[in-house]
């Protein structure tokens, strides 16, 4: 993966507009984080294979970054604290956002096919 480019994301965000397309986003401070401290709330949440159509994508060009995708009916997706992207030899646009410690702390995958790994 390589670090946020805004022009060559919102491009890529862009060109899976007007599709059908299937969305992965999840979100986690560490399924174990309270593990280690047992005052860390553990959070998260999680969504795979949901088929939607978005009319507008956007990327914010403050660091870390927010993905929103404008839904037809008015309702969005976003991800907060988008870090890195990239688009994998299967076509799918993959973003991720890593904490400072370079764990994962969000995803949000967009593929015109179902994901399966």
């Amino acid at each position: 993966m390589e670090t946020v480019n805004l022009e060559r994301l919102q491009q890529l965000i862009d060109s899976f507009a007007h599709k059908d397309v299937y969305i992965h986003l999840e979100t986690t401070n560490g399924a174990y984080a309270n593990h280690f401290d047992e005052k860390v709330f553990n959070a998260g949440a999680f969504i795979r294979n949901v088929l939607v159509q978005y009319e507008l994508g956007k990327i914010t060009p403050d660091v870390p970054h927010r993905v929103g995708l404008k839904l037809a009916n008015g309702g969005w997706i976003y991800a907060q604290g988008i870090t890195h992207f990239e688009l994998d030899d299967k076509g799918r646009l993959l973003m991720a956002g890593h904490d400072y410690d370079g764990k994962l702390a969000v995803a949000l995958e967009i593929s015109e096919t179902p994901f399966t790994y």
